[in-house]
């Protein structure tokens, strides 16, 4: 029986690109598209609708190669003879001067195409297909005898599609740095240099880089701070970190009397390198003027024309958007941070007991999440131990978080009951009264028997099991007192359990970020911890704590809120407790 999905390509696709990935193409400035890994479109620009006469709608969901790939009469193209499907199917960046595409209306378009793997949201990787239509050769008069090889229009495309992916898929400031320096030099220029814009309008030179051969060589006696941007000064790297122009410069422009510190500076870098001709950009963002960025030429031959500073300019202005986005970024994590601080407790001091507590952001979120920990001493002495996770990664999930914590410090101070019947309430308000959808967490208490021995009685509403581990090695995880977690509205009796804990054992709650990971089942993230925290046991707290999530934590897909609490020793007394 034919599938009828499979009978119409694009059925079943949504026809709606992600508005982040489509901005991102419409920066490139050529026609482009993105394909996933079964060839369908899932995002274009307005470029290629408007040079293949064809809206997004008609295009998204489609299998590119049956819509558009055509030969030079118009024929349908078998996979096996289309250059750009068998490159797509490699899986590596390729290009071609001549091909065809298919508008609407059923007339060829003559295209220079190239095509690059290009990260997409979601499971997988997709492909980027930038392409335009080869103008007719025009005359060219004679060349300055200086000028340099220009780049190509294809070589021009290859290089913007290039700095978007490589700029726009990182938050990481120096990151974004460095992959900006490795995509115009040598490709551009033996020199690049970058000038920053601090803060409170400070200049600080952040880089410069020199090409070796295939090594980029950092002088870091040339980066620095730099004197303050002069108001009205018409020198290039003055203009341009006032964000007005970019220009042409070499070491003539800066051999007259200086009027500023900054002309200084650059007398000094032009004398110190050797370049013989450079341009000068500014790195804007979409609210401030970040910096410059300086290409010069020393041993490679030729002098930057005013042809060049659009393309530099161009370069410039998608660095300066990545920077400012990363800057952003780095702003509200700094934001987020601090108020994890100031909504995560400070463990108490228990006498016998020690202490650890450590909490690891998402590096993917927004540094702020459900995940949390808790300890208290109760009004009979005992010691209240938590641990929960409430779900989502963002503002909203730490304001629940809150919301729950706080709760259950209310209900366990004011109700003397066992784990189970406290997290009962806590589950009846949590619909009305909390914005909390749903949540995991692990109650105990903590009582020091007559002998000396510590007792532990807790509840777990769908959390991870508590990890055992004795002074010699010995590690299980605690699995009884088992029940649903919060919020599924089933009204049921949680159960409790109680166990005597080993002198000088460790206890560890944590959350699930510590057990998951992609391609990997929870039974294996289970035992990759047990193994690892049965080999740390002799480790002092601090050091055990700081080892295992070393050891352990998964590459950074969720929160991780981590709570060790160790007893003390065999006839050791009392060990002074260990805060975090």
């Amino acid at each position: 029986m034919t599938d009828p999905e499979a009978a119409e390509p694009g059925r079943g696709q949504s026809s709606v690109a992600d508005p982040r990935l489509t901005d991102a193409l419409d920066a490139i400035g050529a026609g482009a598209y993105v394909v996933d890994e079964q060839g369908r479109i899932v995002a274009v620009n307005s470029l290629a609708e408007h040079l293949l006469d064809r809206t997004a709608e008609d295009l998204i969901g489609q299998d590119a190669h049956d819509l558009l790939h055509r030969g030079p009469q118009g024929q349908q193209l078998p996979i096996t003879r289309c250059s750009m499907r068998q490159a797509f199917h490699a899986g590596h960046p390729a290009q071609a001067e001549e091909d065809y595409f298919a508008r609407a209306d059923g007339s060829l378009l003559r295209i220079s195409w190239l095509i690059a793997p290009y990260a997409i949201t979601g499971p997988g990787t997709g492909t980027l297909v930038v392409f335009h239509t080869p103008e007719p050769p025009h005359s060219i008069g004679p060349r300055p005898e200086q000028a340099a090889e220009p780049l190509s229009d294809l070589e021009r495309l290859a290089l913007l599609a290039e700095t978007t992916t490589q700029l726009t898929s990182t938050f990481d400031i120096d990151e974004a740095l460095r992959r900006l320096v490795r995509l115009v030099v040598p490709r551009l220029a033996d020199w690049a240099v970058i000038d920053l814009i601090a803060e409170r309008d400070e200049v600080w030179r952040t880089a410069v880089v020199q090409a070796d051969g295939d090594t980029l060589v950092h002088h870091e006696d040339l980066e620095g701070p730099m004197p303050p941007v002069p108001e009205g000064s018409p020198m290039p790297l003055s203009r341009a970190l006032r964000g007005v122009t970019s220009a042409l410069a070499g070491p003539e422009t800066y051999q007259g009397a200086p009027d500023s510190g900054i002309a200084v500076e650059q007398r000094r870098l032009f004398g110190a390198t050797g370049i013989h001709s450079a341009a000068i950009a500014p790195l804007r963002g979409t609210r401030e003027v970040l910096g410059a960025l300086t290409l010069g030429r020393a041993k490679q031959p030729g002098n930057f024309t005013a042809a060049d500073l659009p393309l530099i300019d161009d370069i410039a202005r998608r660095a300066g958007v990545a920077l400012d986005n990363a800057r952003l970024y780095q702003r509200q994590r700094a934001v987020a941070e601090t108020m994890q601080k100031h909504l995560l407790p400070q463990m108490p001091s228990v006498p016998g007991l020690q202490m650890t507590v450590r909490y690891l952001p998402a590096p993917d979120a927004s540094q702020v999440g459900g995940d949390w920990y808790d300890a208290f001493t109760l009004p009979d002495g005992a010691t209240a131990l938590a641990i929960g996770d409430v779900v989502g990664h963002d503002l909203e999930a730490a304001a629940g978080m809150a919301q729950l914590r706080n709760m259950l410090r209310a209900y366990a101070w004011s109700q003397e009951e066992p784990p189970s019947r406290i997290v009962d309430r806590l589950d009846e308000a949590i619909m009305p009264i909390t914005d909390v959808t749903m949540a995991t967490l692990i109650l105990a208490r903590m009582t020091e028997t007559d002998g000396e021995r510590w007792q532990l009685s807790w509840t777990n509403a769908g959390h991870p099991p508590p990890l055992l581990i004795d002074h010699n090695g010995l590690a299980h995880y605690l699995t009884d007192g088992h029940g649903l977690l919060l919020g599924t509205g089933i009204r049921t009796q949680r159960p409790d359990a109680t166990t005597l804990l080993p002198p000088g054992s460790t206890l560890v709650l944590y959350t699930d970020g510590l057990i998951e990971a992609p391609g990997q089942t929870l039974d294996e993230g289970l035992q990759r911890l047990r193994q690892h925290a049965a080999a740390l046991a002799h480790r002092p707290l601090p050091s055990f704590t700081d080892e295992l999530l070393r050891r352990v934590q998964p590459p950074g897909l969720d929160d991780v809120a981590l709570l060790a609490i160790r007893t003390p020793p065999k006839h050791g007394g009392r060990t002074p407790p260990n805060g975090h």
